[in-house]
């Protein structure tokens, strides 16, 4: 992963802090101060925090459930969503990467050089952008702090534009046998490119199984390619039986 506990427990002081020095930071994480300097640049440019003068300021959206911090909730089991994924991913030459973090944690795994690769997450697209010779395109429209993604009907116009080799999508819950979305243009988005890409994997992490969070249905899980779990118990492995479902 990108992130490292470092940088998670340099957010932490901050949410307490909200204003801290960089040479408080590097002694409570007994660290020199350049690599706090390293640490607090990353993350400026994830817009989780803003540098000020001699130190760091915790902006207003990292108060929302940014991506930073998805990143590293559950992310155990996110990364090995994305490791058992990577056996699954068929040849191609372009693909489109949801907002999800656990679609970021399998795109940092793969080779992207010479692809195109679309997004409309604005810190996948950031941190995707410094791979070499990738085809980066991110999609316009209304940003969404909450998510740090971009929405709304001209982003799914421009979607409807694009035909993808390869989709990778997560979900934000698991009922029964479908995958639900919590926001309904997050949705619309979802299944415009489901609609528009020739194979396409859904990476479903289990703190998402049998989850009341989602209220839009995004598909059943048997429509997709392949689903991707870290792991499932007994009674999860008889629900999710077949070639498609992957543990």
């Amino acid at each position: 992963m990108i992130y490292n506990e470092r940088q998670n427990n340099i957010l932490k002081i901050l949410k307490q802090q909200k204003n801290i020095k960089v040479s408080e930071i590097a002694a409570a994480l007994y660290v020199s101060e350049a690599t706090v300097r390293r640490d607090l640049a990353d993350m400026q440019k994830l817009g989780v925090i803003k540098r000020n003068h001699g130190g760091a300021i915790l902006v207003d959206v990292a108060d929302e459930i940014s991506l930073f911090v998805r990143m590293n909730v559950n992310a155990r089991q996110k990364e090995a969503v994305a490791a058992k994924a990577i056996a699954h991913i068929p040849e191609f030459k372009s693909v489109f990467i949801d907002s999800s973090s656990t679609a970021l944690a399998l795109a940092q795994r793969l080779e992207l050089a010479h692809k195109t690769v679309v997004t409309n997450n604005l810190q996948t697209a950031i941190l995707l952008s410094r791979i070499e010779n990738i085809n980066l395109m991110i999609l316009g429209g209304n940003i969404s702090l909450a998510s740090v993604s971009i929405t709304g009907s001209w982003t799914a116009n421009q979607l409807r534009t694009f035909s993808f080799d390869l989709m990778l999508s997560s979900c934000a819950a698991v009922k029964g046998t479908d995958a639900y979305e919590k926001s309904i243009d997050q949705r619309e988005l979802k299944r415009i490119a489901f609609e528009n890409s020739a194979v396409r994997i859904l990476l479903i992490d289990s703190t998402k199984l049998d989850k009341r969070d989602g209220t839009y249905l995004y598909g059943s899980l048997d429509s997709f390619d392949k689903v991707i779990f870290d792991k499932l118990d007994e009674t999860q492995r008889k629900r999710f039986n077949g070639p498609k479902f992957v543990v």
